[in-house]
């Protein structure tokens, strides 16, 4: 009863001979550059690029339903484009002195916001230095500034009118007074907050002031200073539109308010496009520009 046990056993205890198998290893297999670089690239920009235009695929949808029905005051997307085709095809036509394309206009708007935002911005920064330099000078002068940035844009044109007594200069003016505020409380907080210690190390090594102000003010206060940049830059573009409106002109504020008196509501939604992307792109650039001289510490 016991034997099949003890051969079993005995079979258990035998050694176990070599079978001469050898582990052989396969090739490792490099990934592509395809797979590392490209595919994730291509994923990361579908991420960007597909929501937005399903939403706007989305709005212009609803929009179209809405605006087919009987009595509706606003023109639907199909027949903007009937309408307003070449504007959009073809933004660089020129057909006479006032009959010229919305690039061309734009261009002439995007002339005097460079000129306004300019002065702007170096007027700012230096004012907003000499400010966040002084302590009682920042007290004194921020609630001016607080007041004064809160005033409306046009509000400015009849001042600018007034002393100017010129449309060009005029526009400038309501473009460098809208946006010079920000720029200049914020490049005076970027002063105000520099460490200690960088003021310490440069009094070490016995830097002067412009030594002190490139190396030590521009770097440390850069991202207090772009913010304000961008904050500028929009409310120039918002300036300029509204200037234009009354000041007149070839610029993109002045079409808009010609295309509403003679009833072209196709062509001032045109034109609104034109406005929000540019507004974009403007910031986008500023908005690099930080990223690039700061960094990445700025806000993007």
């Amino acid at each position: 009863m016991n034997m099949p046990v003890l051969q079993t056993s005995i079979a258990a205890s035998a050694p176990i001979e070599s079978t001469g198998a050898s582990v052989v290893s396969l090739p490792t297999v490099k990934p592509s550059y395809l797979t590392t670089r490209i595919v994730p690239k291509l994923k990361n920009a579908a991420a960007n690029v597909l929501p937005p235009i399903i939403m706007l695929a989305l709005i212009l949808g609803v929009w179209q339903l809405l605006c087919m029905k009987p009595g509706a005051t606003l023109p639907a997307p199909t027949k903007i484009w009937a309408e307003a085709k070449d504007l959009i095809l073809d933004p660089f036509f020129v057909a006479g002195p006032q009959d010229i394309g919305l690039g061309w206009r734009v261009l002439v708007s995007l002339q005097r916001v460079a000129i306004g935002y300019g002065l702007a911005g170096i007027i700012g920064i230096m004012l907003g230095t000499i400010i966040g330099q002084s302590v009682w000078a920042m007290r004194g002068l921020d609630p001016i500034f607080q007041v004064l940035r809160t005033i409306s844009p046009l509000a400015w044109l009849p001042i600018s009118l007034a002393a100017f007594r010129d449309s060009q200069p005029s526009a400038i003016f309501v473009i460098f007074i809208t946006s010079v505020w920000p720029i200049i409380i914020n490049t005076a907080v970027g002063i105000r907050n520099i460490p200690q210690d960088y003021r310490n190390v440069a009094a070490v090594v016995r830097l002067n002031h412009l030594e002190f102000f490139w190396k030590i003010m521009i770097p440390s206060a850069a991202p207090y200073i772009f913010t304000g940049l961008r904050i500028g830059i929009g409310l120039s573009w918002l300036a300029i539109v509204a200037a234009e409106m009354l000041t007149g002109g070839v610029g993109i504020g002045f079409f808009i308010w010609d295309a509403w008196n003679s009833s072209r509501l196709s062509d001032i939604v045109v034109a609104l496009v034109y406005i929000g992307m540019i507004g974009f792109i403007l910031d986008r650039i500023v908005a690099f520009v930080a990223n690039i001289v700061t960094r990445g510490t700025a806000a993007s």
